[in-house]
């Protein structure tokens, strides 16, 4: 009876003001990466070199392994913030969280490239054919 009284409405209510006061999501896609393309692909081909060489990568690591190998192009750490979430967008990164007690991590990771065989792949319809053809076969056989 308490469904009655309007004890769920409030939760209802709450639950929306909640879900919709949030703000969105950035939309990575349309980052400006404040340099002509080329040039910034240039500069996100060195930064993936890093990351994929040195491991998952916090934002300040990363700086400082691109001001060793000096990435001409790179003006500053808030210029390589940009890069590397224009790269996000370009799902070359991935951003992940790692979180230990009550601090946490973002690290910055390649994504895993899907091993390369060198056996053609045979489409679906051609080994739906040769079931067919092989369950023939054994029924003519018997």
């Amino acid at each position: 009876m308490n469904w009655l009284r309007g004890g769920n409405v409030g939760m209802i209510k709450n639950s929306m003001v909640r879900c919709f006061s949030q703000e969105r999501a950035v939309n990575v896609r349309k980052i400006n990466p404040k340099v002509p393309f080329p040039e910034a692909a240039s500069i996100s081909h060195s930064l993936y070199d890093i990351i994929k060489q040195h491991g998952p990568l916090t934002v300040s690591s990363t700086w400082n392994y691109a001001k060793e190998s000096n990435i001409s192009g790179l003006n500053s750490k808030t210029h390589m913030k940009i890069m590397l979430k224009w790269m996000r967008g370009r799902k070359m990164l991935k951003l992940f969280c790692n979180q230990v007690g009550s601090s946490k991590k973002f690290l910055h990771c390649t994504l895993p490239e899907e091993p390369q065989t060198d056996q053609p792949k045979v489409p679906q319809e051609l080994n739906m054919q040769a079931k067919k053809t092989s369950i023939k076969r054994k029924k003519q056989q018997k």
